[in-house]
């Protein structure tokens, strides 16, 4: 069945109804999904946190400070 998506797919997709209810642990505002670089990102914080296997990973110590290239890429959005 060519229309069903392989696992890989299905551990790549964040369910829409998570991502309504998950906010930035350290500023408790909404995120941003980031689907090519699977992470969530924080505009009020500068942070992204990652997603493995489908999880996002929530912790302050696991998420990656955003760079100034990609603070201003935010404020476009």
């Amino acid at each position: 069945m060519a229309d069903e998506p392989n696992n890989d797919d299905r551990i790549n997709r964040i369910d829409p109804r998570l991502l309504e209810i998950l906010v930035c642990p350290r500023t408790k505002t909404s995120l941003l999904y980031d689907e090519a670089r699977q992470e969530l990102i924080s505009r009020a914080a500068s942070l992204a946190y990652p997603i493995r296997d489908g999880i996002p990973i929530m912790l302050e110590e696991e998420a990656r400070q955003l760079d100034d290239e990609e603070r201003r890429a935010l404020t476009r959005r």
